[in-house]
């Protein structure tokens, strides 16, 4: 069954793949059917706590196998790690219109709508189900954002038959990576390294493990097809694409090499075809996790810049010689390329020393690295070759993105005025989150901005906002002192403090 991906550019035939009706695709759980999963096991006392198998290298040796007359068999590799790799089975509230998610409180009873109306959505909860792997023996667990991000139950079954509830430790939409962490789990569990993507060659066998379609630990095997696939599903893409068989359910299950490691974390395939398969690389993953592990969000580095590819065509336009890097088309006011210095018909050709070779590998690039971090960026300007130094922003929410909050974000007082704050690195609340209407957009609070002062009190840290705030008088109109990543300089907001 084919889904599309909602508020983002994707191709009219490529799907994601939840065996879920959660994100509209994949098959329902809970009913009748061949293709549906069996009600989730309870845990069973009598079930043993298990040691991690160790991971057998070099399993498959091509060379080896090649002069035995090929491979004969892969069951050593999936004795190896199938008992890392999990269903993850959800559950969530019927979801409500975008439209009535807007509606303040008492406003549906005003315009003759019945108590209740514009809360949550009616009828049944809706169910699901996908793949997931453990990477950590303390119950730590990999699976795709779009499996989890409506779950308000999110529980997982292991390979021996154990099920544990889990808790979302993070989550990033944009790479569709989400985090989750085993409830009560004994700290033994068994568990799978992630590997190095970069070292796939295309044509290098990988095999595949998950619950397509509710059938659990289902393997199949193939070949790398290609790499750094763009298959506009969002702005990062770079996905390994496999021949192996990948199904719905397979969401969030691994990729392995013949090492037996994670090369790759299943995602999407083009709906109607066989043999084309999608994978987040195991590189993308490694960096975002010890930012999902932290805070629960991923912050990503930010130039302020609008690019395209350098053509042939741009390319003897700017009397260039150069056929590779990124052409800045435009430079937002007041972003960190505009202060440092960067304009129109630059073309940057390396970041930190590593070569760009389009505006995609521009954008990656930077969004791997950390806001406030300063980097050295390779431009041709007017043909002549140049450096500079640019201090990183905070990327920010684009419009259609879907807001993730830090799992430190703060709590009623900031909420009362329709912001959600984080605690910064460099001292400060970040603002993550503006509420449409709210007395905090009212006075011009926007997400990025970092609060420094309320009122008279220096503020450090969420807490420090939340207690300025919660102190403050309803009614009062509240000076706040305010600045933009990256910059020194601040700026005032008044912001009415609303009545309890």
């Amino acid at each position: 069954m084919a889904c599309s991906l909602p508020s983002r550019r994707f191709l009219s035939a490529l799907v994601l793949l939840p065996a879920a009706t959660l994100g509209a695709c994949g098959q329902a759980i809970g009913t009748a059917s061949a293709a549906s999963p069996a009600p989730t096991a309870q845990v069973a006392a009598a079930v043993p706590a298990q040691a991690a198998p160790p991971i057998q290298k070099a399993l498959f040796n091509p060379a080896v196998a090649g002069s035995q007359g090929g491979i004969t068999s892969l069951a050593p590799l999936v004795d190896a790690v199938k008992g890392a790799v999990v269903n993850v089975e959800v559950r969530a509230r019927p979801r409500r219109s975008a439209a009535m998610q807007r509606l303040p409180p008492g406003m549906a009873e005003r315009f003759g709508l019945p108590p209740g109306f514009g809360g949550e959505g009616n009828g049944p909860a809706r169910q699901g189900a996908g793949s997931g792997f453990i990477i950590d023996a303390s119950g730590i667990v990999l699976t795709n954002n779009h499996v989890v991000e409506d779950a308000d139950q999110v529980r997982v079954k292991l390979d021996d038959g154990r099920a544990f509830d889990a808790e979302v430790m993070g989550r990033d939409p944009l790479t569709d990576v989400a985090l989750l962490k085993l409830k009560g789990a004994p700290g033994n569990l068994p568990a799978v390294p992630l590997g190095d993507s970069d070292a796939l060659r295309v044509g290098d066998a990988v095999m595949a493990i998950g619950n397509p379609f509710g059938l659990a630990s289902s393997v199949s095997a193939g070949i790398l097809s290609a790499r750094a696939r763009d298959i506009q599903a969002g702005p990062y893409d770079e996905f390994l694409q496999t021949d192996a068989a990948i199904n719905p359910g397979n969401s969030g299950g691994p990729l392995f090499n013949m090492q037996g490691e994670v090369v790759g974390m299943n995602t999407a395939i083009v709906g109607g075809a066989t043999g084309i398969g999608f994978a987040v690389p195991s590189k993308l993953i490694q960096a975002l996790l010890p930012q999902l592990k932290e805070t629960g969000v991923v912050r990503r580095g930010w130039l302020g810049l609008a690019v395209q590819d350098l053509t042939p065509d741009l390319a003897r336009a700017l009397g260039l010689e150069a056929m590779k890097g990124a052409v800045v088309a435009g430079v937002n006011r007041g972003s960190p390329g505009e202060r440092a210095g960067l304009r129109e018909e630059d073309v940057i050709t390396s970041v930190n020393g590593k070569p760009v070779e389009s505006a995609g590998g521009l954008t990656r690039a930077v969004a791997l690295l950390q806001p406030d971090s300063r980097v050295k960026v390779d431009l041709l300007r007017g043909g002549k070759a140049q450096s500079m130094d640019v201090t990183l922003g905070t990327r920010p929410a684009q419009n259609g993105e879907q807001e993730v909050l830090p799992r430190n974000a703060s709590a009623s007082a900031p909420r009362r005025l329709g912001v959600q704050l984080s605690d910064t690195r460099d001292g400060g609340a970040q603002v993550v989150a503006v509420e449409p209407g709210s007395p905090a957009e009212r006075g011009g609070l926007v997400p990025g901005m970092v609060l420094v002062q309320v009122g008279d009190q220096k503020i450090a840290s969420v807490s420090d906002a939340a207690q300025a705030l919660t102190s403050a008088k309803p009614g009062a109109a509240l000076l706040l002192r305010v600045r933009m990543p990256g910059s020194e300089s601040t700026l005032l907001r008044a912001v009415e403090v609303p009545e309890l």
